[in-house]
């Protein structure tokens, strides 16, 4: 490996994420590997993250600052930006270990794969989650095709080889929420060799603010993205049932997930569709085979629409009259 080659470029999108931004980039510039380059994009920021970012000095740091425009057109962007062999994306409240770089990179050359999928942390405030992925061989979705289901439908904690993208331009979606999830799909389907890194290298953050905490409309988006991926594999007669048992899992996850939703009419609509585009696609949906590993109450709930309402009201209710409560008593505290 040439010094000055550029063997991985890691694409950074930012948006008003100042208080996590400099531990992300730190986790960056102090990699074990050195070759790479770190793509930071400022996707219209009205917070400090500018001046976080101009605070560092790294030649390896590309900054390119744009208007707000999402974070699929940002990692687009970052993608045609991008000069290394293998593509590393991250989100700016996320942070790596500083061998993560190093490891993914000689798994790759070792197993002469297109993808590498590693296991990761869950950092919740402070809360430390290791979560780890079913081990596999390396190997394509034709050799294995519960790939599809063993994989999660997120970018952060993988290596791309950038050709692989390119040829088949698999691009994130630009207009809608949960863009990753068909990106990631696409790449599956593409990619000859998939290779798993048995250890946790990446942190995935959760915080009151995020993304993953925050429940409205967008969530309706989830539905069409569901219907891009099994378009893409509707010619794959092989991987029906995969994508099915893919499909069912992403819904009742979401559905059950309602109840955050403050708005009930929200919380029941997405609900009603979420159960019609299961009766349309997947006729036979209340099955055992879409709920294997979870026991019979679960299943229950999650394969009946009466009973997801029924729960997300009743736990939406005690939800937030908790969260009610934590805040009034820090309020109280903090006055």
């Amino acid at each position: 490996m040439k010094e000055n080659k550029i063997e991985i470029s890691i694409i950074v999108p930012i948006y008003n994420t100042e208080k996590y931004l400099k531990k992300c980039i730190d986790s960056l510039i102090n990699q074990t590997m050195k070759n790479i380059e770190i793509i930071l994009i400022n996707d219209g920021s009205t917070d400090n993250s500018e001046k976080i970012i101009k605070e560092y000095k790294d030649k390896r740091i590309k900054y390119f600052k744009n208007k707000n425009q999402g974070i699929g057109k940002t990692r687009n962007f970052g993608i045609k930006k991008s000069t290394g062999k293998y593509l590393m994306f991250i989100d700016s409240d996320d942070y790596i270990s500083y061998n993560c770089c190093e490891m993914f990179y000689n798994n790759i050359i070792n197993t002469n794969a297109d993808m590498v999928v590693s296991n990761f942390y869950k950092d919740n405030q402070g809360t430390i989650e290791e979560i780890k992925l079913d081990d596999f061989s390396p190997s394509s979705i034709k050799g294995n095709k519960d790939l599809l289901l063993i994989i999660n439908p997120g970018p952060c904690n993988k290596l791309f080889r950038k050709s692989i993208i390119t040829n088949n331009n698999i691009l994130f979606d630009e207009e809608h929420k949960y863009e990753d999830m068909p990106f990631v799909m696409k790449y599956i389907k593409y990619a000859r060799k998939i290779s798993k890194l048995d250890m946790s290298l990446s942190y995935y953050c959760i915080h009151s603010n995020s993304e993953t905490t925050i429940r409205d409309k967008r969530i309706f988006d989830v539905l069409k993205q569901l219907r891009k991926v099994r378009k893409e594999f509707e010619q794959e007669n092989y991987l029906k049932e995969s994508i099915n048992i893919f499909t069912v899992d992403i819904i009742t996850n979401y559905t059950i997930q309602q109840r955050y939703q403050k708005d009930s009419k929200i919380r029941n609509k997405f609900i009603d569709q979420s159960f019609d585009f299961m009766k349309k696609n997947i006729p036979d949906y209340k099955n055992k085979k879409y709920y294997k590993g979870k026991n019979i109450v679960r299943r229950l709930v999650e394969s009946s629409e009466l009973l997801t309402k029924l729960y997300c009201k009743i736990v939406g209710i005690k939800y937030r009259r908790w969260t009610y409560e934590l805040h009034y008593r820090e309020k109280v505290f903090n006055t």
